[in-house]
C-alpha cells in the first residue's frame, strides 16, 4: 500500500454538524465536483452506511467503486476501505477524524492512502492526493458553513 498523506481544516461548525454532512453520501453529487452518484448499499445496526458505491467522473480518472465504512462509538472517526480493486484503484484507506474546539468550531483532519492500478510516479501521486484532499476539505467546508451550497 501507498504511504499516507494527512490535511487539515478548521470548519467554522459543531462536530455534530460536519459529521451529518460527512455521512450524507446520496447528497455527495450536489456539493462535490467530481461525484456523479452515490448509492448507499448497506447499514450497519446504528443505521450507519457501511457499504457505499461511489461513480467518479473527474475527466481522465472515472471510476466505480465501493467503500466499506467503520464508525468510532461518537462518530469523532469515520474510516473507510476499498472492498474490491477497481479499475483504477487496487486499495485505499481513509478517515475523517472530527474534533471539536473550544471556540465553537472543529478541526476535521483527512488521512487518505490510495493505491492506485494504474502506474504513477511518486511525486505526481502525492501531488494528485494533495489536490483530492484538498479539494474535499474545502468542499466539506463549504458545504458545512453555507448550508445549501452546491457546487
Amino acid at each position: 500500500m501507498a504511504d499516507s498523506s494527512t490535511q487539515s481544516i478548521t470548519i467554522g461548525a459543531p462536530p455534530e454538524r460536519v459529521v451529518a454532512v460527512i455521512c450524507d453520501f446520496p447528497r455527495y453529487p450536489e456539493w462535490t465536483g467530481t461525484m456523479r452518484r452515490v448509492e448507499v448499499l448497506a447499514r450497519d445496526e446504528d443505521g450507519h452506511a457501511s457499504q457505499v458505491r461511489f461513480t467518479l467522473d473527474a475527466g481522465v480518472l472515472a471510476d466505480e467503486y465501493v467503500l466499506a465504512y467503520s464508525y468510532a462509538e461518537d462518530l469523532s472517526r469515520i474510516e473507510w476501505r476499498l472492498v474490491a480493486p477497481s479499475r483504477m484503484q487496487r486499495a485505499q484507506r481513509g478517515a475523517y477524524d472530527v474534533v471539536g474546539n473550544p471556540d465553537g468550531t472543529c478541526t476535521v483532519t483527512y488521512t487518505l492512502e490510495v493505491d492506485l492500478a494504474v502506474g504513477m510516479l511518486g511525486m505526481f501521486r502525492r501531488k494528485a492526493e494533495k489536490m483530492i484532499m484538498d479539494t474535499a476539505l474545502k468542499q466539506l467546508k463549504h458545504r458545512v458553513e453555507v448550508p445549501g451550497a452546491t457546487r
